[in-house]
C-alpha cells in the first residue's frame, strides 16, 4: 500500500472513531447530567475543573469555554491540589474531576480530601465503575469503546469525548442563563469575533469625508467629489438634503462607455436611485452581510433621515471582520 493511501486511511479511521464516540455520548445524557447543570446554575460559587496529564489539558479548555460563556470557572491541577492548591476551593464551589480511568493515584488521594471539605464533586469519567465515579455526587458518563490509537493507549478518543461533554455542559448553562450575543461581546472584546459583536457602523464613518452632490450637479462636479473624498462614490441629494441616489466610480466608467453627451449630463442622469442604506447604529457585521447579499462594496449610512456617511468594504477589511 502506498504511503499517501495509508495516511488517508489512518486519518479516516481516527476521525470515524472519534465521531462515533461523540455520537454515542447522546445515550449518556441522563438525570445526572441534568442535575449537574441545575446544581451549577443555582450555585453561588465557581466551577473548579481538575485533572492530571492530558485530562488537565482538557480541563483548561473546559474552564476557558465556561468562563467565556458566563459560568465562572478556574483550573486546579490534581497533583498540585494535594500540595496546597486545595486552598483555592471556596465553600460554594463545584469541582469537576476529569479522568479516563477514574482510578489514578492522584485521584484516590484527592477525592477523600474534596469529600471531607464538603465540596460537590462531579466525575467526568470514562469508567463508571471507578473509584472516582463511586464517590462523586454526579457522574458525567464519557464511556468509549477504544482509543483511536492503534494500540488503544494514547489518549485520543477519550480526550475528544471529554471536551465534547464539556462543550455540552457549557452550552446548556449558557442557554439556561439566557446568555445573549451582547453578553458574549463583553467577554470577547478583542479580535474579529469581538468586533462582529460590538463594532457599529458609526465606528467606521470618517467625520470629514461625506461626498455629496446635488441632483443638478454637472459631471465635472461629480468627478471632483468622488475623487476628492476618495471613497469611490458620492451621495446625490435634493435641495432639502434628502438622499435621492448614489453614484459610484463604476457608474462613471459605465456612463463613459455609452458615448453620451457628457457635457449635458447631470448627477440625476447617472445616479442609481433607491441606493442601499444602513443605519449608523447597526452592527458593522450587518453592513458586511448587506454588501455580500447585494454584491456591492459600499452603503450609505443614515442617521435617521439624514446622511451620516459611507461605509465601504475596505473599512470592514481594515477591522479584520471580512
Amino acid at each position: 500500500m502506498n504511503l499517501a493511501k495509508n495516511i488517508r486511511n489512518t486519518a479516516t479511521r481516527v476521525l470515524q472513531n472519534e465521531a462515533n464516540a461523540i455520537l454515542n455520548l447522546i445515550e449518556f445524557i441522563d438525570g445526572d447530567f441534568e442535575s449537574c447543570v441545575d446544581r451549577i446554575l443555582h450555585s453561588s460559587g465557581r466551577v473548579v475543573v481538575t485533572g492530571v496529564g492530558k485530562s488537565a489539558i482538557v480541563a483548561n479548555k473546559i474552564v476557558a469555554t465556561l468562563n467565556s460563556t458566563g459560568t465562572p470557572a478556574l483550573f486546579m491541577h490534581a497533583a498540585d491540589a494535594i500540595h496546597g492548591d486545595l486552598g483555592m476551593i471556596q465553600d460554594e464551589d463545584i469541582v469537576i474531576c476529569i479522568s479516563k480511568s477514574g482510578n489514578t493515584p492522584e485521584i484516590k488521594v484527592l477525592v477523600p480530601l474534596l469529600k471531607k471539605s464538603g465540596s460537590v464533586l462531579v466525575a467526568l469519567v470514562s469508567n463508571t465503575q471507578s473509584y472516582l465515579a463511586e464517590h462523586a455526587d454526579f457522574v458525567l458518563n464519557a464511556t468509549i469503546g477504544e482509543e483511536a490509537c492503534p494500540h488503544n493507549l494514547a489518549p485520543t478518543t477519550s480526550t475528544t469525548v471529554h471536551m465534547a461533554i464539556g462543550d455540552a455542559l457549557a452550552v446548556c448553562l449558557l442557554e439556561a442563563r439566557g446568555f445573549t450575543s451582547d453578553d458574549f461581546a463583553k467577554y470577547h472584546p478583542g479580535g474579529s469575533l469581538g468586533k462582529q459583536l460590538y463594532l457599529k457602523v458609526s465606528d467606521l464613518l470618517s467625520k470629514d469625508q461625506l461626498p455629496m452632490v446635488q441632483e443638478d450637479s454637472d459631471l465635472a462636479a461629480v468627478i471632483v467629489e468622488i475623487s476628492g473624498k476618495r471613497l469611490g462614490a458620492t451621495a446625490v441629494v435634493n435641495a432639502e438634503g434628502d438622499l435621492k441616489g448614489i453614484i459610484t466610480d463604476g457608474d462613471l466608467r459605465r456612463m463613459l462607455e455609452k458615448s453620451l453627451d457628457i457635457q449635458r449630463l447631470k448627477a440625476s442622469d447617472i445616479m442609481t436611485v433607491h441606493p442601499k442604506t444602513i443605519s449608523k447604529d447597526e452592527f458593522a457585521i450587518r453592513a458586511l452581510n448587506l454588501m455580500k447579499n447585494h454584491n456591492i462594496t459600499q452603503l450609505v449610512a443614515m442617521d435617521g433621515e439624514k446622511i451620516a456617511g459611507f461605509v465601504h468594504i475596505h473599512d470592514l477589511m481594515k477591522e479584520g471582520i471580512v
